[in-house]
């Protein structure tokens, strides 16, 4: 296929998937229930899962279910606005190819309106933190979470997310403040309700001790993660045993047994008393742990060993073997923390680290009626926790509820009548694309869209010409109610980076497939 052929085709594809998501967004958007081939569902509003889980078949698509995934990875939040605003640019751009304006002057004129609006987001509409006060980390956090399933107890969960992400932070080489989200570690426990979630200072693991007869808490905590088996020795493949006397099966059977309980008291005599093993421990080789009042673990997740290595600053040991070939263990590789004990929760036991050495881990206990509530609970304090940690470490805040791309359509539809160019036209059109945000934020509110952003755009106009009128530059949509209201004043908040990044990727990936003009397509050779 060529030509306008691959073009109408393409943009269809993209208006398609981005249309899937179109009604998940904004605070009173709609969820999504998605079935796979096994039947497992996933009840959800966040775009990057949404896509993730559509099995996209059509390459143009993919762009976008690749787009949606970049801004969840780089902000972790507005991936479904992302990928909105990348169909509409699009769409628009095929217009005007029709009307025989060719394809690079448009790539030229949405790069120019990309650039040109990066500018004026940083130069006029971003507020630094400081002036707004404290609770503006809360209000960015409320925010995000306005549009998901625990929006109704936005003030209680956004309290967890801040004080999650405040015990974190860390400092990098250069003295900047860091907050590592993966040291957040979020638990789920079926019962009780969505408000009784707490945050665990430490790092809690789903899982008790092995066995029963073990103490129920250790002061002082060296911890040894191993990544190996403990249990009954078994010969390599491929190595034989040849027997000429049967009674030497017996010692053969004990020498494997003696192995193991080696590698044991060689770890507890190097001061371990919590191991936490990735593979299996026998339960003879228990005892050993049992005896020397140490806490053993077995079966720990990968990722979770992971983790507690490096908020404990243990090493994983894989093998105890060393240069010369014996089996040695060395101390070193010992993590510490304050105290190691099992704590019951609802029906389940579980592990916490407390104060680690290295980082402060902390653990968020999620509670809730079912599966499908808890994963999606998980996803929003996810995107929240991800907003949080970019507002405070670009310390930039932007008014959310469609101010932002009301105040640059005005902005570029202005910048765009006084270039004499053939960019005028695309980047007018960039600049009416913009406004896709406001209108179906109103819409999925059940509010009239027209009206609502008609009167939107005006004050951002009268805010941007008249000198007196510059406060209108905050100004929103308030969906609850169906007017415009003063977000920045409200609390209606949204990181700087967040909406530089969408804008900088949903143009990216329209310009990607406004590019492509021709398709050829290899159909599999027929076997014989």
């Amino acid at each position: 296929m060529s030509g306008q052929d691959v073009r109408t085709n393409n943009v269809m594809a993209v208006q398609a998937v981005a249309n899937i998501v179109k009604t998940s967004l904004g605070p009173v958007g709609l969820d999504k229930m998605l079935v796979d081939d096994i039947g497992d569902v996933t009840i959800t509003n966040d775009g990057a899962t949404i896509l993730k889980l559509l099995e996209v078949e059509h390459p143009a698509a993919k762009i976008l279910v690749e787009l949606a995934d970049l801004q969840d990875r780089e902000v972790g939040d507005g991936t479904t606005s992302v990928v909105i605003l990348a169909g509409e640019l699009l769409k628009r751009a095929n217009d005007l190819v029709r009307n025989k304006i060719h394809p690079t002057s448009i790539i030229a004129g949405y790069r120019l309106a990309m650039r040109e609006a990066v500018k004026y987001i940083e130069d006029k509409l971003a507020t630094p933190i400081d002036v707004l006060g404290t609770e503006t980390i809360l209000n960015c956090a409320k925010t995000s979470m306005s549009s998901k399933i625990v929006g109704a107890d936005s003030d209680f969960f956004a309290r967890m997310v801040v004080d999650a992400a405040t015990s974190i932070k860390t400092y990098n080489d250069y003295g900047d403040a860091r907050y590592p989200i993966k040291s957040i570690n979020i638990l789920k426990a079926h019962g009780k309700s969505v408000k009784e979630s707490q945050v665990i200072k430490g790092y809690a693991l789903n899982m008790g001790r092995a066995a029963q007869g073990m103490v129920k808490s250790v002061k002082n905590a060296k911890i040894a993660c191993v990544d190996f088996n403990l249990q009954k020795t078994k010969m390599q493949m491929g190595v034989q045993v040849l027997v000429s006397d049967p009674k030497e099966l017996e010692r053969i059977r004990q020498e494997e047994l003696d192995i193991t309980a080696r590698r044991i008291k060689m770890m507890i005599e190097g001061g371990a008393n919590v191991v936490l093993c990735s593979k299996g421990i026998d339960d003879m080789a228990l005892k050993y742990f049992v005896e020397a009042g140490c806490i053993a673990c077995r079966r720990v997740p990968k990722d979770d060993l992971r983790r507690v290595a490096k908020a404990t600053g243990a090493q994983i040991i894989l093998t105890l073997s060393d240069m010369e070939g014996n089996e040695t263990f060395d101390p070193e590789c010992l993590g510490t923390c304050a105290e190691v004990c099992e704590e019951r929760v609802s029906d389940d036991d579980m592990i916490v680290l407390k104060d680690c050495k290295n980082t402060q881990a902390c653990t968020m206990l999620i509670r809730g009626a079912n599966d499908y509530m808890l994963d999606e609970v998980d996803r929003s304090l996810h995107d929240a926790l991800c907003i949080v940690k970019r507002t405070l470490e670009s310390e930039k805040v932007v008014a959310g509820g469609g101010a932002v791309e009301a105040a640059l359509s005005v902005y570029l539809e202005s910048l765009a009548t006084t270039l004499g160019s053939r960019e005028q036209l695309a980047i007018a059109e960039f600049a009416e694309a913009l406004l896709v945000i406001p209108k179906t934020l109103a819409v999925n509110a059940a509010k009239d869209s027209t009206d609502l952003v008609a009167k939107l755009r005006a004050y951002h106009h009268a805010s941007q010409t008249k000198p007196d009128k510059a406060h209108l530059a905050g100004y929103g949509l308030d969906l609850v109610k169906g007017e415009l209201k003063n977000n920045l004043g409200e609390g209606v908040l949204e990181p700087a980076l967040s909406k530089l990044k969408s804008i900088q990727f949903a143009t990216e990936a329209a310009l990607t497939i406004l590019r492509i003009d021709d398709l050829i397509k290899l159909h599999p050779e027929q076997e014989e």
